[in-house]
């Protein structure tokens, strides 16, 4: 089936703004993956070594990403005041989104933004298809004035062994409808989802939004209202830091043994024990050396040291700490004394302010997920979910002792419920559940409950002399 012309020009305007954007997306992908090439190194060196020498890469850029997002844990959702919402955290279970959400959300923090997608699943309509999408196969048309997605395209392409093409397939995600296609020469239509939602069912994960427009930097870098990377401030500090270390196994490889000199003697002079000639590095490397020349005059020039370029990158390791938010411990930078445990949570104080700016944001984008599954389930937008809000894991990192003393100071002093408490030690909802069908059990096998329902059904009889006799 042909698509309208309305629908092609759509798919071609959006793989020409993707297309435009990928290669600044696939080298920050390349940067938290470790694959970078070296900067900063001069060609000729480069020339010299690069058969014998691989590059020394320090990862930063994963580290900082990685640090942010396991502190980034959803736990489910809350609607209103009847805490746990089941039935979406059932829908997002099924979809193994626990896994899938935060794969998200690493893209994002290191690729501006990613996407989660819902629609409609054929073979069980009540647990509709939620997911993830990496920016480097999806791309959104944002409305400057709504700040919503107009239209969205996702773009797979099946490819075989040897890394050649074997088909394109194209997804079209547009506000009442989600039209399949695949690659012949022009894109044809395999099917269409008419959904009726009046809204794109694709939802941003947008890593630091900005109020403006799209503007370029110096390096090349779109700052936009669809996010910028979490590897902007760290890239240039991690290349320096790689060439240094770098050099620092080439100065190794060169200037590790000391450099001698031998006065009075050619490069035939060299020989082995047998008499056999032997090159200047096999015998500057081995043990037997004979030199026929009695007028030899040997000289030795110091090693190099080393310890110009530990400091460098032990200097670069603080900027990187300082843009980042990562405690110095997390980067190798550590004092002769240990840290106390409430040094150690000091100096993550801001990292953890970090990864509660990135829940506020990545938690819109999660309600937006909730009500689009919620819509596909019943037909309609549930106003209940209009109070729903995620549920997310303390950012911060407290001790477990600290944590359960709080708890139950709280809850002893009545502010706080026996229910929280134990939420706020951790436990998930079935947990909570269990523990409270427990409580059921144990009270009614107390002597207390026992004796209540002795009373209650005459099948215990007072003691004698007791209020209870005296009356009968």
């Amino acid at each position: 089936m042909a698509l309208t012309d309305d629908e092609v020009s759509t798919i071609t305007r959006l793989s020409q703004r993707h297309d435009a954007e990928i290669p600044e997306l696939e080298n920050l992908d390349r940067y938290y993956e470790g694959t970078q090439p070296l900067t900063y190194m001069h060609p000729e060196v480069l020339r010299e070594v690069e058969d014998r020498i691989a590059p020394v890469i320090i990862f930063w850029p994963q580290m900082a990403v990685d640090s942010v997002e396991e502190r980034l844990r959803l736990e489910g959702f809350k609607t209103g005041d009847t805490g746990l919402d089941r039935e979406l955290w059932r829908v997002w279970l099924a979809n193994e989104m626990q896994i899938g959400f935060r794969m998200a959300t690493v893209d994002s923090l290191v690729m501006r933004r990613s996407f989660v997608c819902v629609g409609t699943n054929e073979d069980d309509p009540d647990t509709p298809l939620v997911t993830p999408e990496s920016p480097l196969e999806v791309y959104t048309d944002v409305d400057p004035r709504t700040r919503r997605v107009r239209d969205a395209l996702r773009r797979v392409n099946d490819v075989d062994p040897a890394g050649a093409i074997v088909a394109r397939y194209a997804t079209l995600y547009r506000p009442n409808e989600t039209i399949w296609c695949h690659w012949a020469g022009s894109w044809v239509e395999d099917g269409r989802d008419r959904h009726g939602l009046g809204v794109v069912p694709v939802v941003p994960l947008v890593n630091r939004p900005r109020l403006r427009g799209s503007t370029k930097t110096p390096r090349n870098m779109t700052v936009e209202r669809m996010g910028r990377s979490d590897l902007d401030a760290i890239v240039p500090l991690s290349d320096a830091a790689n060439k240094l270390a770098t050099d620092m196994v080439v100065a190794g490889e060169f200037v590790a043994i000391p450099l001698r000199a031998l006065f009075g003697v050619g490069p035939d002079s060299f020989k082995d024990e047998q008499g056999n000639p032997v090159s200047v590095l096999q015998a500057l490397m081995g043990r037997m050396l004979t030199i026929p020349d009695e007028a030899v005059k040997a000289f030795e020039f110091a090693a190099a040291q080393l310890q110009n370029f530990t400091t460098a990158i032990g200097f670069l390791a603080q900027l990187v700490a300082s843009v980042s938010g990562l405690p110095p411990h997390y980067l190798g930078q550590s004092s002769d004394n240990p840290a106390s445990a409430e040094a150690i949570a000091g100096s993550e104080a801001r990292l953890a302010t970090r990864a509660e700016r990135k829940q506020d944001s990545f938690g819109v984008s999660a309600i937006r997920i909730a009500r689009l599954v919620r819509r596909f389930q019943t037909g309609e937008w549930d106003p209940d979910l209009a109070l729903i809000k995620p549920d997310w894991r303390n950012v911060r990192t407290p001790t477990i002792s600290a944590m359960a003393d709080a708890a139950v100071k709280l809850f002893q002093a009545g502010v706080i419920p026996k229910k929280q408490t134990r939420e706020g030690l951790g436990y998930d909802e079935p947990e909570i559940e269990a523990m409270e069908q427990e409580d059921e059990v144990e009270a009614q096998r107390s002597p207390t409950a026992a004796l209540v329902r002795g009373l209650a059904d005459n099948s215990v009889t007072p003691a004698p002399g007791s209020a209870d006799a005296n009356a009968g």
